[in-house]
C-alpha cells in the first residue's frame, strides 16, 4: 500500500482479518483507523500479531496482551472479540487499576444486598453481564492477591459467588486481559499468583513499543495530522523535514498515546495551512535532545561539565534520569541503559532508589 487510512477498505479488512464482509462494515462504523491501520503497516512486527488474532480469535481460549503503557493493547481486546464467534454478545471491560482493592471484587462479581456498608441493593457484578462473551481485564498486574483468586476460580471451574452471598454463579466468558506489568517478575516478588498467570498465557500476544516499529512513525504521524485537521477545521500541509527526524528519532515513552498527544497539540498550535515545525510538536527540553535537538546536543557536549567523578554518584544520577524519562517503569529504563532489568533492579537496591508509584512501596 502506498499511503493512509483512505486505502482501508471493508473489503480490506474482512480479508486481512478473515471475517465476512458484513462483519467488516460493521467494524468500521464502531472503530477507526486506530484499530485497522496494521492492514497497512510496514512493520513485520505488527503484521505478524494481526496474522495471530486471526488465528486465536475465534477460539474461546483465554490471551495475555502484553506491552508498556500507551502501545494498543485495548485495540487488539477490542478486535479480538469483535472478529471472534462471541461478536454479537457481550463485551465488557474493566480497568483493574481504576478503582480501589476494596471495591474491584465487588465490581468483577457483584455484591449481595446488606454485604457490607452501603450496599443497598443487589448488584450485578461484570462477569454476569459478560456472560456469553468476553470479558477484558486490563491492568490486571495492579490485581490484588484475593481477587486473582477468584478470577482463577472463575477460569477453572466458570463459577463464582458474588460478595455476601453463598449461591454460586456459573457462566460463559472469555477472558482477554492485559497489562504493561512484568508478571514473571512479580511472580518472583510474590504479587502475582503463578497458577493464575498461566491460566491467562494461554495466548500471548506482546505487542511492541512504537520505537521499535520507526517505519510506521511517520505513517501513523500523518494519519493524526489529517484527523486532527478534519475535526478542527484547519488545512495543514505536513511535516517539516526537522519535524520528521524529530519524530522517528524520539524514544516515545508514551508510545502510540503519546504520539496522538503531540501530533493534537501541534495541529492546534500551527498556522492555517502551514506546515509543523518542531516547536509545535512542544516536547520538553530532555525529551527534545533524546530525539536529537541538536543545538541542546551541542549546547551539552561542549558547555555542561559534570559536577562530581564519583562513579557511584554518577551511576545513581544515570539510573535516576533514565528511570524519569521511562516514567518510572524499570524494564523501559533498563532498556534505555543497555542492562537487563535483573542488573537494574539489583542497582535500584544497591543505591536505595524509591518511588511511590512502584507497587513494593505502597
Amino acid at each position: 500500500m502506498n499511503n493512509f487510512a483512505e486505502e482501508i477498505s471493508e473489503q480490506m479488512v474482512a480479508e486481512y482479518l478473515d471475517i465476512p464482509l458484513s462483519t467488516s462494515r460493521e467494524l468500521m462504523k464502531e472503530f477507526d483507523f486506530d484499530h485497522f491501520y496494521p492492514a497497512v503497516s510496514r512493520s513485520p512486527k505488527i503484521r505478524e500479531i494481526f496474522e495471530l488474532i486471526k488465528k486465536v480469535a475465534k477460539s474461546n481460549s483465554s490471551i495475555l496482551i502484553t506491552g508498556e503503557t500507551g502501545t494498543g493493547k485495548e485495540l487488539i481486546a477490542d478486535l479480538i472479540h469483535f472478529t471472534s464467534l462471541r461478536h454479537s454478545k457481550p463485551y465488557v471491560k474493566v480497568n483493574c487499576a481504576a478503582l480501589p482493592d476494596n471495591l474491584l471484587e465487588s465490581e468483577l462479581f457483584g455484591h449481595e444486598k446488606g454485604a457490607f456498608t452501603g450496599a443497598y441493593q443487589r448488584r450485578i457484578g461484570k462477569f454476569e453481564q459478560a456472560n456469553g462473551g468476553t470479558i477484558f481485564l486490563d491492568e490486571i498486574g495492579d490485581m490484588n492477591p484475593v481477587t486473582q483468586a477468584k478470577i482463577l476460580r472463575v477460569l477453572q471451574n466458570r463459577e463464582f459467588s458474588r460478595v455476601g452471598g453463598n449461591d454460586l454463579i456459573r457462566v460463559d466468558v472469555r477472558v482477554v486481559a492485559a497489562t504493561n506489568k512484568n508478571l514473571e517478575q512479580a511472580i518472583e516478588e510474590g504479587w502475582f499468583r503463578s497458577d493464575l498467570y498461566y491460566r491467562l498465557n494461554v495466548v500471548n500476544i506482546k505487542v511492541p513499543p512504537l520505537r521499535e516499529r520507526p517505519e510506521d512513525i511517520l505513517f501513523i504521524a500523518d494519519f493524526l495530522r489529517k484527523k486532527f485537521s478534519k475535526e478542527m477545521r484547519k488545512a495543514t500541509r505536513g511535516f517539516t523535514e526537522n519535524t520528521k527526524k524529530l519524530l522517528v528519532n524520539h524514544f516515545w515513552p508514551g508510545n502510540v498515546r503519546e504520539l496522538r498527544n503531540l501530533v493534537e497539540r501541534a495541529v492546534l498550535l500551527v498556522d492555517e495551512g502551514g506546515l509543523i515545525t518542531c516547536d509545535h510538536l512542544s516536547l520538553s527540553g530532555k525529551d527534545y535532545f533524546l530525539a536529537g535537538g541538536k543545538e541542546r546536543r551541542k549546547k551539552n557536549e561542549e558547555d555542561v561539565q559534570p559536577e562530581t567523578l564519583n562513579l557511584k554518584e554518577l551511576e545513581r544520577r544515570h539510573i535516576l534520569k533514565a528511570l524519569e524519562i521511562a516514567r518510572w517503569v524499570q524494564k523501559d529504563a533498563a532498556k534505555i541503559l543497555g542492562i537487563s532489568n535483573r542488573s537494574l533492579n539489583y542497582k535500584i537496591k544497591f543505591h536505595g532508589i524509591t518511588h511511590p508509584g512502584w507497587k513494593k512501596n505502597k
